[in-house]
This record gives structure tokens, sequence and C-alpha cells, in this order.
């Protein structure tokens, strides 16, 4: 029994030893595999694909080949933010250093006539003397813009700018593009003879070891106009200008110039097509003029017209007429004038008459009573429709009725306030019939003649809203939402404590610049305000150089200037307290003032005469005339608050303009429906 009991109690420690043991060992191996699990996780998470985590125990080693030492050290870094840094070993490698490629050396040459411009990179080494003295050839103005690298002279450069030089001096409209090794030179010829001899000389003056790649254009010259007009009359059907793009559209135009009777003619080939559907404009036109007894047709970019000359059929042009509009695309528009009467003979009835195309031709023909009569009425006639634009000449008839010249020049008064018209005037009544773009003209013309004769008169005008300049005119109120809503889009910034605006600005103030201009009949104050950080001058001073910076940028945009005002208040007029970043963000403001509505130029004297401030009054609602904007709407930053800086960091143009008075509005009477 004692035997036994010595032999159980080693038998026992040695389990419970081994035991022990492979515990330690299963511990171990999930600290290892924990740790390598967070490293790699940490160091894929942080983009370090080269590096792997391996775990000895209680060591972490880092393998692999990092591509320098920054990048090691960042893998290093990450990796201790996995584990315990002191578990850490380094065993990663780093790719060996090379030596730094030498940067790629080129130069861009332009030139506009003496302007000289260089951009590009060139060795520090090398010889720029000749560049400078190239454009103190020339007698014009060099902009250097070139850096340098110290880095040897490549092979073959000096004789590649010899090169480039050369052509510089021969070629004023260019573009030379210089490498090492090879030189590329654009350049345009005012002639093909010039262009054959520049490509001769510069052939000469190739280096043997650059490479030259030489494009000299003569291109076709811009035509402007792009117009065709052809005639048809006694002497025949000729066409006296005619323009073409292409060569395959001159040969359609000239197959349809034959089909329409003329020959020997030609087209002058050029750019500035005003839509690519000309040569089909051209073709139609002459098609027309095939169906006319005698007149023109012309084209003008896409201005059409067809006139019929004078006593021709008037049953062959309208015809004409009315298949030219029909084949003409859409882009072009057709302007029909009809043959006038011819001359009327003298056994006709006493009459005079006069007629005005939409054109503006005007055509006089009947009978006056003596020669100062006759020099009187072609007279005024000429002033009327212009000497240019008229055609005919009176007769002289001595049986004309009292009265009868005053008649006549009364009815050419009236014929030329029309867009076109006709008028006959006979013993017994002055008829005078046209279209016009002013909603009172039939009434300023029945009191005009009421003043001037004694009845005998009918005139008839009827108004077309496409001639009426104003009638496309947008409500004030349309114009302010517009300003508004394009605002809200984009804020318009500057530089802080400055009154350049930022690059960012430029669509909304282009999208401004549209408004203003579909809106003409509007006069507004640009306003400038700040905060009140830095001195009350200089404030001052930086929101009237603000607010006429963004007056400056909307005449830049075809903006006319007399119906804007620039005004700076500086710190005057807050709409926020100023003791707060957010009232002072808001203090840092553009307001865009509505001024002035335009009297409408057709108006009646009587309202054109209304005082402006009542008629704006009666335009415009006060809630939809101004608009103001809360702090919480404006998404400045802050601004150099610095002494005598001015305003704000990055003070900006507020994003929407604020037309609100500081005090509420009294509601309008309602508009009068003849201002409607």
């Amino acid at each position: 029994m004692r035997l036994s009991r010595k032999i159980v109690l080693p038998v026992t420690f040695v389990g419970a030893a081994a035991l022990a043991a492979g515990a330690a060992t299963l511990a171990t191996g999930a600290i290892e595999t924990r740790s390598e699990a967070a490293v790699e996780s940490r160091l894929t998470a942080e983009g370090i694909t080269f590096a792997h985590a391996e775990a000895d125990g209680l060591s972490v080693h880092l393998t692999g080949t990092a591509p320098d030492e920054a990048t090691r050290f960042r893998a290093l870094n990450v990796a201790g933010g996995a584990v315990d840094a002191s578990r850490l070993r380094d065993d990663m490698t780093v790719l060996p250093a090379r030596a730094v490629d030498a940067p790629e050396f080129g130069v861009r040459m332009l030139r506009n006539d003496a302007d000289i411009s260089l951009i590009g990179l060139v060795p520090t080494k090398a010889d720029e003397a000749p560049l400078t003295d190239a454009a103190a050839d020339l007698g014009g103005h060099l902009s250097d813009m070139l850096e340098r690298a110290d880095y040897p002279v490549p092979e073959h450069w000096d004789a590649a700018m010899e090169f480039a030089l050369e052509a510089l001096r021969l070629l004023p409209q260019s573009k030379i593009s210089v490498a090492a090794d090879r030189v590329e030179v654009m350049a345009i010829a005012t002639s093909a003879e010039q262009k054959a001899a520049l490509d001769a000389k510069l052939a000469g003056l190739a280096p043997d070891d650059v490479a030259v790649d030489v494009q000299i254009s003569a291109p076709r010259p811009v035509l402007a106009p792009f117009a065709l007009r052809a005639v048809k009359d006694a002497d025949g059907t000729r066409m006296e200008v005619c323009s073409a793009e292409e060569e395959a559209d001159r040969a359609r135009i000239l197959t349809a110039a034959t089909a329409a009777g003329i020959d020997g003619t030609d087209c002058r080939l050029g750019l500035g097509a005003p839509s690519p559907r000309w040569t089909e404009a051209a073709e139609a036109a002459l098609s027309a003029l095939s169906g006319l007894e005698a007149g023109s047709v012309a084209i003008s970019d896409t201005d059409a017209s067809i006139t019929g000359a004078k006593g021709a059929d008037a049953d062959a042009f309208a015809a004409a007429a009315d298949r030219l509009r029909a084949a003409l695309p859409d882009a072009f528009s057709l302007t029909a004038t009809p043959p006038a009467p011819a001359d009327l003979p003298q056994d006709t009835p006493v009459e005079f008459t006069a007629a005005r195309g939409t054109d503006g031709q005007a055509h006089i023909a009947g009978r006056v009573g003596d020669e100062m009569a006759k020099s009187a009425v072609t007279t005024f006639a000429e002033a009327q429709f212009g000497a240019a634009q008229l055609d005919g000449e009176p007769l002289i008839d001595d049986a004309v009725p009292d009265g009868w010249t005053l008649r006549i020049l009364a009815g050419l008064d009236a014929l030329g306030q029309m867009n076109s018209g006709q008028m006959t005037l006979r013993p017994d009544l002055l008829h005078i019939e046209g279209v016009t773009g002013s909603k009172y003209l039939q009434d300023d013309l029945v009191r005009q003649l009421s003043a001037k004769l004694d009845g005998g008169f009918e005139v008839i005008a009827t108004y077309d809203e496409d001639l009426d300049p104003t009638a496309a005119l947008p409500a004030p109120q349309e114009c302010v939402a517009r300003i508004d809503a394009l605002m809200q889009r984009q804020k318009i910034s500057f530089a802080p404590g400055s009154a350049d605006m930022e690059p960012g600005a430029r669509a909304t103030v282009d999208g401004i610049a549209e408004v203003l201009l579909d809106c003409s009949n509007l006069s507004f104050e640009i306003g400038g305000y700040t905060d009140s950080q830095g001195s009350e001058g200089g404030n001052q001073a930086l929101s009237q150089a603000r607010a006429e910076a963004v007056m400056i940028a909307l005449q830049g945009r075809r903006v006319p200037v007399d119906r804007m005002t620039a005004v700076g208040y500086g710190e005057e007029n807050p709409i926020a307290d100023n003791g707060t970043e957010e009232g002072r963000e808001a203090n840092r403001r553009i307001e865009f003032r509505l001024t002035a509505v335009a009297p409408d130029p057709n108006a009646p004297p009587a309202l054109q005469a209304v005082n402006l401030v009542e008629q704006i009054q009666q335009v415009i609602q006060p809630d939809e005339e101004m608009l103001s904007y809360p702090a919480d709407q404006v998404d400045g930053s802050g601004d150099d608050e610095g002494e005598g800086e001015g305003d704000d960091d990055g003070a900006e143009l507020d994003e929407e303009p604020s037309f609100a008075p500081t005090e509420q509005t009294r509601r309008p009477e309602p508009r009068p429906d003849d201002l409607n």
C-alpha cells in the first residue's frame, strides 16, 4: 500500500503540469491570432497593402517592402495603434533610392503680331538672351512665364531653340512648341502664296537632328454678313452676291442658280455661315425667284426677303412668297414686299398713293398740283422713309383739288408712324391702313389728323404685339424674383478685405446680367454694406468698391450703365446686431434696390407724364417689390476683423438681393387698367 501511494503522487503532479502547459499554449495562440488580425485590419483600413503582420508569442513582426522611409514609418505608426508599440518588431525593408530623373523641358512660344508670350520649363544653364533679343527685334512686349530647373541642358536643345526663334521672327501669328528633339509650328498666312513661301523658308532652316512639324494655314476669310442676293428685271436674271462655306455648298447653290436662269456667276467661299441649313435657304430663295415676273430675293445671315418689282404681277408674287416662306428652314425669317403699283397714266382719276413694306422700302405715286408741290412731297417722303428706301415719282396735274398737298403730307406723316401699310388719297377720302407695334397709335393718328384736316379721312392701325418693343418686357416683380432665385443658388463672394470677386461669382453675375437685359425698363441701385468691424471710413470705402465692382461686372456683360448706380453705405443701416457673429454676417450684404420703372414710350402724353414714383407703386405690390433676407440665410464665413481691414473675412455679396424698405410699405391703390 505504501508503494502504491508513492507512485500515484508523482503522476498527479506531472498531469497537472502538462495541463497547465497546454492551457498556456492555447492562450498564447489566441493572443497571436488576435494581434495579427488587429494589425492587419488596421493596415488595410489605412490603405497600406505592402506590410504584413506575423505574431510570435507576444511579439508582432511587420514584414514587407516599403516604397520609401516615410511610408515605412507610417506603417509602424498605424500598427502601433492596434497593439502595444513595444510588442512590434520592424522587419520591413525599403526600396533603394534612385536618382531623380531630369524634368521634361519644353517651351511654348505664342506670337500675336508684336506681342510674345513664353510658357514652359527651361534649363537654368541655357542661354536665354536670344528669347529677349527676339522680342526686342520685333519691337513688341515679351511676357516671360518660363520656369527654370537646374539640370543639364538636353542634347539638341540649342539647335531646336534656334530654329524656333527663326520661325517666331517669320510668323506674326503663330504658336511654336519646342522640345529637346522636336519643334512643332502652327501659324496663319494671309494667302496661299505666302504660305508656300514660308513653308520653303522654314524647310531650309530646319536642323538635321531635330524633328520639325510645320503646319501653316491660309484660312478662308470670314464673310459678314453671309449674304445672297439675286435680281430678275428687264436686263435679265443675275446674282449680285453669293456666299458658301464649302465646295459642296457652292456647287449646290450654283446648280440652283442655273435652274433659276442665272449663268456665268460664282459663290465666294468663306467662314461665318449663320446656320448649317444656309445652303438650303439659298436654294429656296433662288427657286422662288424663278417664279417672279420681276423682282429680287436676298438673304443676310438668317434674314430673308423677297421683293416684287414695280408693276409686276401681284398674284405671281404672292405665290412665290408663299412657296419661299414654306421652304425656308426654321431659323430663317422672311420679309415680303409686294409689287408697288405702276405710275398712274395721265388719264387716270386724281389719286395719290404710298406704300411702306415690312422691310422699310417705300413707294409713292400719283398726282400733285405743281413742281413746288412735287418737290415738297418728295422731300417729305424722303425724310419719313429715308431717301435710299424710297422710289417712285409723282406726276404733275393742275386739276388736283384745293388742299391736296396738305392732305398728302398728313397722310405720309401718318404712314411713317406705322411699321408697314398703305395710304390712298382721293378727292373725297384719305384712307390710311397699316400695322403698328403701338397700342395707342390709332388714337394718336385720329387726334393728329383731326387737328390738321377737316374730316374726310379714315385710319385703321392694327396692333401687332410682336412689333411692340415693350410687350415682351417682364413685370418688375418677375425681374426681382429672378434675381432673387439666382443669388439663392450661388452667392457672389469677394476676396477678404478686397473688391475682387471670386471666380465662382461669374455664373451668378452672368445670370443677373441676363435678367437686367431682359428687364430693360427697370433701374437698380447696387448698395454695399459691411458690419461694424474696422474703421468707419475703411468700411465705407470697401462697400463702395464692392458695389462698383458688381456694377462694372454687369457693364462688361452689356448691361447699360445708365440704369445702374453703385452706392457704398459701409456700416450704416444694420439689419442685425453687430455684437454677435450671426448679426455681423447678416449685416455684410449687397442690396439691389429698384429705383425706377421707365414709362411706356408708346403711351399717350398724358400717361407718360405720370410721376415715376406713383407708377412704381402702381406696378409692384409691396410684398413682392422688396425682399429681405434673415441672417440664417447668409452663408458667409467671417472676414478680417482687424482694425482698418473693413467688414469681415471673405465678405461676400449677399446671396439674395434685398429690396426691403426699413419701414413697412403702405399697400398702393389698384393699378389702372390702361397700365396693364
